[in-house]
């Protein structure tokens, strides 16, 4: 038996990185699938890849509207749903605040607080009435940013941190009947998030950073030697949203490959660790 077998799974920010793999995984892991995403040409891609295996949905997490399209259409297809992954969000692109322009800063925090917020509270306002009759889940993506410094600019770091909250805090509304978690990845092969635009920044992405440079980075930080690809993260999201997880609500569970485990007088190649810096690797979400 499959973890998700008997499931009606939704994913949002399915087109790309991150929920491209769980989107992957979820299907062979048994789940049928509805897939939300913004980017009209990542929809095409999307129904390309899966056919008539998903429902795939243009839609933008901000607008209640095509939110509450993409609730019909499941409804019409499936007719209920036990799951929701929410994985859509952008970054801010690390840019300090000191280098962010004034009058800048109002539009940067918008933008991103829309999404990596906003987008999570509408989502489950629309379908906690599903979630609820199903005895549903809720999974939100957030980041390691979220626990520690420089994982991301300020805009992106209280955007993930405003995520944790979010677990917390609709988990107890929720309980006892739907279950709500979030994972807080690090650094994640190929992340397709992009910077905002705001800052003229849209078309620019995480996977842009020189290969070199980024595992540099993640090895120097990571206490394992693998940087993961968005499908490793496929069992966790799995079975956090699966009716199998009798275990956790409220939490979020940092997937960070060690990185935070800084407690330490020591590097890995025996060297003091004080004086560790640089860019941490940034996470997806």
């Amino acid at each position: 038996m499959q973890m998700l077998d008997d499931h009606i799974v939704l994913i949002t920010g399915a087109g790309s990185g991150l929920g491209l793999g769980l989107a992957r995984y979820c299907l062979a892991d048994g789940a049928q699938l509805a897939l939300m995403e913004v980017s009209h040409s990542k929809v095409a891609s999307l129904r390309a890849e899966f056919g008539e295996s998903a429902l795939v949905v243009q839609g933008d997490v901000t607008k209640i509207e095509d939110i509450l399209a993409c609730k019909d259409r499941l409804t019409k297809r499936f007719g209920r749903l036990d799951g929701m992954i929410c994985v859509h969000g952008i970054f801010d692109g690390m840019v300090p605040l000191k280098d962010t322009p004034l009058d800048k800063i109002g539009s940067l925090f918008d933008e991103v607080f829309h999404i990596n917020v906003k987008g999570n509270i509408l989502l489950a306002r629309a379908f906690i009435d599903m979630l609820t009759a199903t005895g549903g889940a809720i999974v939100l993506t957030a980041s390691t940013a979220a626990y520690a410094a420089d994982g991301g600019g300020l805009i992106y770091t209280a955007s993930k941190g405003a995520v944790c909250s979010i677990v917390n805090q609709l988990a107890f509304e929720f309980a006892p009947r739907v279950r709500v978690t979030g994972v807080a990845p690090a650094a994640i092969a190929n992340s397709q998030l992009r910077g905002p635009e705001a800052l003229g920044m849209q078309n620019q992405f995480q996977s842009d950073i020189p290969k070199d440079v980024f595992l540099a980075t993640f090895h120097q930080l990571s206490l394992m030697p693998d940087l993961p690809t968005p499908e490793d993260h496929g069992p966790l999201y799995a079975f956090l949203v699966s009716r199998h997880n009798k275990l956790m609500t409220g939490q979020t569970v940092v997937a960070d490959q060690g990185a935070l485990n800084r407690a330490l007088l020591t590097r890995k190649d025996g060297t003091t660790a004080g004086g560790v810096g640089g860019r941490r690797p940034s996470a997806d979400g």
